[in-house]
């Protein structure tokens, strides 16, 4: 199979629809990062959205709503959060977000409406990505509306997939929206885009985290079989993730 394949995934509907129909996966990846340096990227993006203090707020594929929920709380926003998930939805309106089932490619709300919005790790997983660019640019304010948008490099972790031998593959995958071409497309869209370094490492300790890791994302899920039966030392994998600071 070739990285175009593997990668063909992120932005494939249905395969997205499946990947989120539980946050089994999604909390799988996201144990990884117990033990990291560098700062964590949601603070850095959260510090975006802080310094525009925003009346009326967007987060476009909230997940289970903790970046949401942390706006809304913190900085008093009015918050609204959209996801395709049914199930991400339900969990964010357990985090106390107003939360509804939506498509960032056409957003049902008037031009201008939000001070500021944040699409966080989900770009890449979009069919159209200057549909949901230009839908994010139109109901920002204007001027001076802010989209903060959190996405990572092709050698985001990349020496697990090193150790499973997959380094190469990884690597040359296609990202619709990652941090090296997310400027070019924020810039056909946005007068004006930032970019603040997010990155550092996670430290590794159990083998059994990266093999939920790796199964847990299906296209890649069949290298867990070549992990080493243990690790010889804790892992120091490479974070590589960038914030997007975008205004309209």
């Amino acid at each position: 199979m070739t990285a175009q394949n593997l990668g063909a995934w992120l932005n494939d509907p249905d395969a997205v629809r499946d990947q989120y129909q539980s946050e089994a996966g999604l909390n799988a990846r996201s144990s990884l990062y117990d033990k990291i340096t560098g700062r964590a990227p949601a603070d850095v993006a959260f510090e975006a959205v802080a310094e525009v203090q925003p009346w009326r707020f967007l987060e476009a594929g909230c997940g289970a709503g903790e970046f949401a929920a942390r706006v809304q709380r913190e900085l008093g926003a009015q918050v609204i959060a959209v996801d395709q998930s049914e199930r991400m939805v339900e969990l964010a309106v357990t985090a106390g977000v107003d939360a509804r089932v939506g498509d960032v490619q056409a957003l049902p709300f008037a031009d201008g409406e939000f001070d500021c919005a944040a699409a966080n790790w989900m770009l890449y997983h979009v069919p159209e990505l200057d549909r949901a660019l230009a839908e994010l640019a139109r109901v920002l304010r204007r001027p001076g509306g802010r989209l903060v948008a959190v996405t990572n490099g092709r050698d985001h972790l990349i020496e697990i997939w090193r150790l499973v031998g997959a380094g190469a593959l990884r690597a040359d995958r296609e990202l619709t929206f990652s941090a090296g071409n997310g400027a070019v497309a924020l810039g056909r869209h946005f007068r004006r885009v930032e970019v603040r370094d997010a990155g550092g490492t996670v430290v590794i300790h159990e083998r059994a985290a990266i093999d939920r890791y790796i199964r847990s994302i299906e296209t890649w899920a069949h290298l867990a079989e070549k992990l080493p039966a243990q690790l010889e030392r804790p892992l120091v994998a490479t974070r590589a993730t960038s914030v997007f600071v975008a205004t309209a």
